[in-house]
């Protein structure tokens, strides 16, 4: 089989060069180490997930398991789709790490430790758990916003928390919070979507004193403070007073991480390039979504999308498109992939024949051999929570060691 050294997997990242690099073991095999960028496929979802995740047939594939002999099913499975250059990296995991290279644990590793590389440089404002239950106990000017999926939050949340999912943030924490003197608390599950929200709003000059919940419902938790489950609130619905000030607040966030703005005509050459991987992301609510969407644009709700960049764009050194008929959503998940050194666009208008239905994808995962996440549902240990957010704190460190990443801070 076609193999690669770790080396030139490195100079592809280096470089900006296209590349997949992908990890056939199941979730919670390759939470325990991988390459930074690589992204994670069993091999028996590549027929069912492959065209979303890659739509170029020709983009380099690379494919590595940890000796369970995965890679040359996995390699049939890509080619029988079309794919034509798929290659296998040389030693597989052990033959990364033997070359002194590093190995990030978790999900969405990269995604999290860019949220800590941006609360290391620009020391984003958090208050401890204990410090906000005073707060609420206090009855104080406060507004607690969930930054998360909202079926996360309904999961469990933060007592008077309302559900603001990420990228919706600068556009409706007004709308939550219309006196400059509330303080707003952004809360995440752990810490990432907590550090992007709250450093979102400041970057958007917000009038509000805004800070992130430390640590999230992990915190919380550890904390001993009770959490709600159940809870249904959700921001209300702007007016165009609020869209106009948040449109001009998110322009200058996503033009100072280098975002580019297209029109119809750009978006078309962008499209018939097959020499590029193009990814078009539709970073509104799902609901709005399916209510109408531009063609050819996959739902990718913003928030989500810039943590789980991964995931829904596995080529590092593509170029991605987003769509927002209003514009705040996409200028602030533009901000963030930008910084995190992707290549991106946001697409000016919303014209044209509009398709409808809902967001069309792969069906979902089983739950065998998914990683359980030290920060999902309600009934993890305190131990792998803590542990967790010990490996969070090192990321910073390790992403220096690694060296690949490119990212920068606004």
């Amino acid at each position: 089989m076609t193999s690669i050294t770790p080396q030139a997997v490195r100079h592809a990242l280096l470089t900006r060069a296209e590349i997949a690099v992908f990890d056939l073991r199941d979730e919670h095999s390759f939470a325990q180490g991988h390459p930074l960028f690589a992204a994670q496929i069993p091999v028996d979802r590549i027929a069912i997930e492959a065209e979303y995740r890659l739509p170029r047939k020709d983009v380099a594939i690379v494919l590595y398991d940890n000796g369970e002999g995965l890679v040359a099913s996995g390699k049939v499975a890509f080619q029988a789709l079309g794919y034509t250059d798929v290659r296998v990296l040389e030693g597989g995991l052990q033959g990364w790490q033997d070359a002194g290279y590093e190995l990030f644990q978790d999900v969405n590793s990269y995604s999290k430790a860019f949220g800590e590389l941006v609360e290391h440089r620009r020391h984003t404002p958090s208050l401890s758990a204990e410090d906000v239950q005073t707060l609420i106990d206090e009855k104080a000017d406060i507004a607690i916003l969930d930054a998360r999926r909202f079926d996360e939050y309904a999961t469990m949340s933060i007592p008077t928390g309302t559900s603001v999912p990420g990228a919706e943030l600068v556009l409706r924490a007004s709308a939550v919070a219309p006196d400059p003197d509330t303080l707003i608390i952004v809360n995440c599950a752990g810490r990432t979507r907590s550090i992007i929200g709250t450093q979102s709003l400041v970057n958007a000059g917000l009038p509000n004193r805004v800070a992130a919940l430390r640590n999230g419902t992990i915190g919380w938790t550890l904390a001993g403070n009770a959490l709600d489950k159940g809870q249904q609130r959700r921001a209300p619905v702007v007016g165009d007073e609020l869209v106009v000030d948040a449109r001009t607040r998110t322009r200058d966030v996503a033009y100072r991480a280098g975002a580019k703005r297209i029109d119809a005509d750009t978006l078309a050459a962008l499209v018939a390039d097959e020499t590029r991987t193009l990814y078009r992301f539709d970073v509104r609510t799902p609901d709005e979504y399916a209510a109408g969407h531009l063609p050819g644009f996959i739902s990718a709700p913003g928030g989500q999308l810039a943590q789980e960049t991964d995931h829904s764009a596995p080529v590092r050194g593509a170029r991605i498109v987003l769509a927002d008929d209003i514009g705040p959503r996409a200028d602030m998940t533009a901000s963030w992939l930008g910084q995190m050194g992707w290549e991106v666009y946001i697409l000016d208008g919303f014209e044209g024949p509009l398709e409808h239905g809902d967001p069309a994808g792969p069906p979902p995962r089983s739950r065998e051999g998914r990683y359980k996440r030290p920060y999902e549902g309600t009934d993890n240990q305190a131990e792998a929570m803590q542990a967790y957010l010990d490996w969070e704190y090192g990321l910073v460190a390790q992403l220096a060691r690694d060296g690949t990443h490119g990212f920068f801070v606004i």
